[in-house]
């Protein structure tokens, strides 16, 4: 995203900071000298990218949004929004990676953690030592969170964890995992509470890699708990608090996802471009054409409409207010235009966009998940609808 794509009002001042342009530069430098030479051999592979998340922790990339005390960069969530556009805009399945570590374990941690959890595990976290899971959807609850069916009992200074877990980002590699279980069944969601589950603990199992259609070297897997051992410690808060703790939690993930929207987009965008001004059709580049014309323009207003929704949503969540229609509305609309784009770029390439040999084959086929992950794009919509309606 370059400086004049950022915008300013009269009731939001925001603009593209030295800090902004610094983590730019260097997400910029990063993905094209240190991820784009490897894209295809990890989505082929299907293998996690230990190696590039082991310098993104150098970088400070895997604990942006940490305060410098537990070893973070100390930045906000429009720093946040800048790394991973750029980086989402060379291979989105790194992108993920930073959104989900940063976002979903690392920040359920920060946010609910009593002194001693945050002193003993945010430290690896932030510095990407150690990888971060959040284990929130189970097989019959997606949407519904508060349908879940695991279980978590006191039994001394323990306690047992039983369920399963779906679609878990980072399942299979992570070293330290946020997991969602019902201490009281009869108060339903009132009854969620959230651990922290170390994934070496006897009964943590990791029962499936996914194998994806997108978003391939980044890691999805199924977990089960059976009969594993929690330290009563590690309770996130009280019990009971879990549901609440998650959907806040989902507020400032719904921005890393319009985020990594935003760097798909762009991508598309950019890929567009360039192979409009060098592909030649009857004697002339195919950028000459109207029909190719209007695609771009279209392409280009509706990413800049979600990049201004996804940097209002950064921009009052680092104000300290309350984002939750913003972050759905970001979320929503950038996720969709990351879909339209994906697809007309495909479109614009012809038979070359269906093929491995040009990035936007890749992005066709990791684009979805934005619409799907973290909340649906109907999910996005039911909450937009309950803010505006005042409804609980």
């Amino acid at each position: 995203m370059s400086e004049q794509n950022m915008s300013s009002g009269e009731t939001l001042s925001y603009s593209f900071t030295e800090n902004m342009k610094m983590v730019q530069n260097v997400a910029h430098d990063f993905a094209e000298k240190e991820i784009k030479p490897v894209i295809m051999k990890y989505d082929e592979s299907q293998e996690f990218h230990h190696d590039i998340v082991k310098k993104l922790g150098e970088l400070g990339f895997m604990g942006v949004i940490f305060p410098e005390e537990y070893g973070g960069a100390g930045f906000g969530y429009m720093e946040y929004i800048t790394i991973i556009e750029e980086i989402s805009r060379v291979d989105p399945s790194v992108g993920l990676t930073i959104a989900a570590h940063n976002s979903l374990c690392s920040n359920h941690i920060f946010l609910f953690g009593n002194d001693a959890q945050k002193k003993k595990y945010l430290p690896d976290l932030v510095s990407g030592k150690k990888i971060g899971a959040w284990a929130l959807t189970e097989p019959t609850s997606g949407s519904d969170a508060g349908g879940m069916l695991s279980t978590a009992t006191r039994n001394g200074k323990h306690y047992i964890l039983n369920g399963s877990k779906n679609f878990i980002t980072h399942g299979s590699v992570g070293s330290t995992t946020v997991v969602t279980a019902l201490t009281d069944k009869s108060k339903g969601k009132k009854g969620i509470s959230a651990f922290i589950v170390e994934n070496n603990s006897p009964g943590f199992i990791v029962s499936k890699k996914e194998n994806k259609l997108g978003m391939r070297s980044s890691d999805t897997a199924a977990l089960t708990f059976d009969d594993c051992r929690v330290p009563a410690e590690n309770l996130l808060g009280e019990e009971g608090k879990g549901f609440h703790q998650a959907l806040s939690v989902l507020d400032g993930g719904r921005i890393s996802i319009a985020a990594l929207a935003l760097g798909i987009a762009q991508g598309a965008l950019d890929a567009s471009l360039k192979y409009s001004k060098e592909r030649k059709q009857f004697g002339r580049a195919i950028g000459d054409f109207q029909a190719i014309q209007w695609k771009l323009a279209d392409i280009a207003t509706q990413l800049e409409a979600a990049r201004l929704l996804t940097y209002r949503a950064g921009f009052l969540k680092d104000q300290g207010k309350e984002v939750v229609i913003e972050s759905s509305m970001a979320k929503y609309y950038a996720s969709e235009v990351a879909v339209m784009a994906t697809n007309e770029a495909v479109q614009i390439h012809g038979g070359y966009g269906f093929i491995k040999d040009f990035p936007v084959e890749k992005f066709y086929r990791d684009v979805k998940l934005v619409t799907i992950g973290e909340g649906t794009s109907e999910i996005q919509k039911l909450v937009i609808a309950r803010e505006l309606l005042g409804k609980e």
